[in-house]
């Protein structure tokens, strides 16, 4: 069974008793994802940052077994992470680097 939930190499480590990095897992960061485990779908956005450059978009959509990914690069910008009063991230976005 495929695990939906995950959103950071710390999570998938966690949910997925036989994971193997290499490098670094969280290269691409989790922008927005949404799930059904019982409907067997997921799409998600992940972001490359490419410092003072831009992003590497990548989405993701998967149906059952069916995966289709799409990358594309969005010049001049970054990503910025949103935190709550504990200092965990709640929230990434694409800004501008200007």
């Amino acid at each position: 069974m495929k695990t939906f939930g995950n959103t950071d190499s710390n999570a998938t480590t966690k949910n997925v008793s036989d994971i193997k990095f290499f490098g670094d897992g969280d290269t691409f960061k989790l922008l927005c994802k949404a799930s059904s485990q019982i409907e067997g779908w997921m799409k998600s956005t992940k972001a490359m940052e490419i410092v003072g450059v831009g992003c590497v978009v990548q989405t993701t959509t998967q149906q059952d077994k069916n995966v289709s990914d799409a990358l594309c690069f969005v010049p001049n910008v970054k990503i910025k992470e949103i935190k709550n009063a504990k200092g965990e991230v709640i929230e990434r976005k694409l800004v501008s680097i200007f």
